[in-house]
């Protein structure tokens, strides 16, 4: 590689496309970028270069719509060892370990192609967290599919399903929570968004920087081929009806590869050989080598001659935009190579020198010795556009706020509406979901799925971590900025029911298109409305996701701000779970229960209505429930706990009852609330959670309470064949178990008899 006279260079480019207005259009860009890309060249673009600008530009890699309006969420707190910027967040777990986690979307490719979409979804990020010097030890998945009468729904969620379940149980890293939710909403744009955490010792993390001139660059993992070019691009534009036939688009995974990849990365990170790595992700080679820099302020040199391929023939182009999989990018120190080498030989991986690090600030690549690209750095990340665009919150938000419950009819026979609440696909198990998915590898799963969150051990240690990912679109329809608050709130209060003090959280915010002002305010809402809830709660945002174009011929998803949160168990021996322990325990409500209706399962699935204001939510009584929650598992007065979501009581109650691993226990349970029944037992006010005593302990409870400030009311025992809920519901819990326990399965089984 060298300098290459202006000669060859235009040779090079005299064999590309003709740069077309169609060609530029195509490739994404308006009439002021390309003409902002031609200033900064001082000359128009090949098309290799413009292949590079398109991917770097695009809304996945660049957040250009996005990220002034991120600067708002709080990053820093006391345990936060690395922010937002990195492959993954850090944060401090004591003992000299660190927890890396983030939470990626890969919706578009899953919409496409079910399977490789959501396994390539969890191989990425998967990477984004061993790129950091973690091992992956947990993941969980939060996933929207759309009606259930929509006649794809089902090939789609057995698709994805099985795409997690296949890539992850090969790789040996347990899936060992999620949340999945079905509304029209998401017909035509399903969302998968994947988690993982992992373990790593907080003086070896490692990051994606390219340092130290003349250092080189290596590249790792398996080879290049032409699956998954303009990935980036593709999850940055909306759908349309003939976007089904994109699956070239959508990336191949092999798990048993990775799994190589992960074990030869964490091999060489116990040496010293390593400056910086990152994961050819979104945009592959280009985005890995000009984001390294960028954080290295440094340039970088490639080589595309010596790329491994797969496939004969490939262009630069080619190259530089492929998002094959299981791929790595390496910066070594000088004279280090060889060594390097020798550790992938091991793994039967590939590792070769693809280039350098440089002086100049400039993205350089060469093919047969001719220059194909020269950019400069900082016009691919740091100086990428950024825009504020117009937000305008919709004519129809009076309308769908309106709610007069006073021409909602009250059901006869509630008793009866529980049960059927019970069989709706967003309240029934999802356990034919988890069953397809290994939640116990590595031996480290202490709360399995199924609970209010997932509880691992940290293995040399007496601590455990739980993690939980939680998200309400129709809340945020109806009001994105409360939605944005219940989605933070929510997931603290599950971490809580566990026995956990949250530590931080990673996010997926999924929306349709920027373009539009509507979508734009709800996304500015719903990051304001998150931004109060970490404030006081006390939780920094550490890593996280925007999804953009989520939309299909204009019809954009509910807004979809999915929150992955991770908190600590100072003892992981005294966490707790949800369910209902043994006859004549007391049962109590912390919180307080209001008449809400508005944008509740309830009258969602009883009334066909997605209407009124979501429940609203008192910042200081969430924090007092939460403290108090947490206090009395301190010291070891709860015998479960579990947090009041969708449904309402009587779902909660329910699934107290019958959730557990153990047969199924009833209670007796009196409320006083004067407002009417569907709302007492369906109504989903915030910062309530059943927590369960034995009977010698309520005091203790009710002093903790008190110093709190945190509303508290005995409500009922535990005991008996039924759950009784007085003076409304009387139902033998081993019938509501046998509804809820197969209503999903059942569901299924219905679809595939009518197709």
């Amino acid at each position: 590689m060298g300098e290459t006279d202006v000669v060859a260079h235009r040779e090079i480019r005299s064999g590309d496309p003709i740069l077309t207005p169609e060609i530029i259009a195509a490739h994404g860009f308006t009439e002021k970028e390309y003409r902002r890309i031609i200033e900064i060249l001082g000359r128009e673009p090949n098309y290799t270069e413009l292949g590079v600008f398109s991917v770097m530009w695009s809304e996945h890699c660049s957040y250009k719509s996005s990220r002034s309006l991120l600067k708002l969420l709080p990053t820093e707190g006391p345990s936060v060892l690395q922010g937002p910027g990195e492959n993954a967040g850090i944060v401090d777990i004591g003992d000299g370990l660190a927890a890396v986690f983030k939470m990626e979307s890969h919706n578009h490719p899953s919409f496409i192609e079910p399977y490789q979409g959501a396994a390539t979804g969890v191989g990425g990020i998967l990477r984004d967290v061993f790129t950091m010097g973690a091992r992956p030890i947990a993941s969980l998945n939060s996933l929207r599919f759309g009606s259930f009468d929509h006649p794809r729904t089902a090939y789609l969620l057995r698709g994805v399903v099985a795409g997690i379940g296949g890539y992850g149980n090969c790789v040996g890293v347990p899936t060992v929570g999620g949340e999945t939710f079905f509304d029209e909403s998401y017909n035509a744009n399903i969302l998968v968004n994947a988690f993982t955490l992992g373990i790593a010792k907080k003086n070896r993390i490692f990051k994606g920087k390219a340092k130290g001139i003349g250092n080189p660059l290596i590249y790792v993992g398996a080879k290049t081929g032409r699956d998954g070019i303009h990935g980036a691009t593709m999850a940055s534009e909306a759908f349309s009806q003939e976007s089904e036939q994109r699956r070239p688009t959508v990336q191949v995974g092999d798990p048993f590869t990775e799994k190589l990849l992960l074990e030869a990365c964490l091999e060489l990170m116990e040496k010293n050989y390593l400056i910086g790595i990152q994961d050819m992700g979104a945009a592959g080679l280009t985005s890995s080598a000009a984001e390294m820099a960028a954080r290295g302020e440094s340039g970088v040199e490639l080589d595309l001659s010596r790329v491994p391929l797969r496939e004969r023939g490939m262009t630069p182009y080619e190259m530089l935009l492929s998002e094959s999989q299981e791929r790595m990018l390496l910066v070594a120190r000088k004279g280090c190579e060889e060594e390097v080498k020798r550790i992938f030989a091991r793994w039967d991986l590939d590792a070769v020198v693809v280039g350098k690090v440089t002086r100049d600030g400039q993205f350089r690549a060469f093919f047969d010795g001719q220059e194909v690209v020269a950019i400069p750095v900082a016009a691919l990340t740091t100086d990428a556009p950024v825009y504020n665009r117009p937000a305008e919150r919709p004519a129809i938000q009076d309308e769908l706020q309106k709610l007069d419950l006073s021409k909602i009819e009250e059901p006869n026979d509630l008793d009866q509406t529980l049960k059927t609440l019970l069989s709706v696909p967003n309240i029934a198990s999802k356990e034919w979901i988890y069953r397809q998915y290994d939640y116990l590898v590595r031996s480290n799963t202490v709360v399995a799925p199924g609970a209010d969150a997932a509880v691992i051990r940290i293995k040399g240690t007496t601590k455990g971590l739980a993690l939980t990912v939680d998200g309400n679109g129709r809340y945020c329809y109806l009001d994105p900025y409360v939605g944005g608050i219940l989605a933070v709130a929510e997931a603290a209060r599950n971490l809580v029911c566990v026995g956990a003090r949250p530590l931080g959280l990673t996010d997926c915010l999924n929306f349709g298109s920027p373009e539009r002002p509507d979508v734009m305010w709800q996304f500015s809402q719903v990051i304001q409305g998150m931004r109060d809830g970490c404030v006081a709660l006390g939780v920094p945002v550490v890593s996280g996701n925007v999804s953009f174009y989520n939309e299909t011929e204009g019809v954009p998803i509910f807004p979809t701000p999915t929150v992955g949160m991770v908190g600590l168990i100072p003892k992981v021996a005294q966490h707790i779970t949800p369910w209902f322990k043994a006859p004549g325990d007391f049962v109590v409500l912390l919180g307080r229960t209001r008449e809400e209706l508005g944008g509740s399962e309830y009258l969602k699935s009883i009334h066909g209505l997605v209407k009124g204001t979501p429940p609203w939510i008192d910042l200081r009584t969430e924090r007092a429930v939460q403290q108090s929650c947490s206090k009395a598992i301190e010291k070891g007065i709860l015998r479960s706990a579990h947090d009041v979501s969708d449904g309402g009581l009587a779902v909660a109650l329910a699934e107290c009852c019958i959730g557990g691993p153990e047969k199924a226990v009833g209670a007796r349970i009196e409320l006083r609330e004067l407002m009417r029944g569907d709302a007492v037992l369906f109504g989903e006010s915030q910062s309530r959670i059943i927590v369960s005593v034995k009977e010698k302990d309520l005091n203790r409870l009710k002093d903790i309470a008190s110093r709190e400030g945190a509303p508290l009311q005995l409500i009922g025992e535990v005991g008996g064949s039924r759950l009784i809920v007085q003076p409304w519901i009387q139902a033998p819990v081993e019938e509501l178990k046998g509804i809820w326990i197969n209503a999903l399965e059942r569901r299924l089984e219905l679809t595939d008899q009518a197709h």
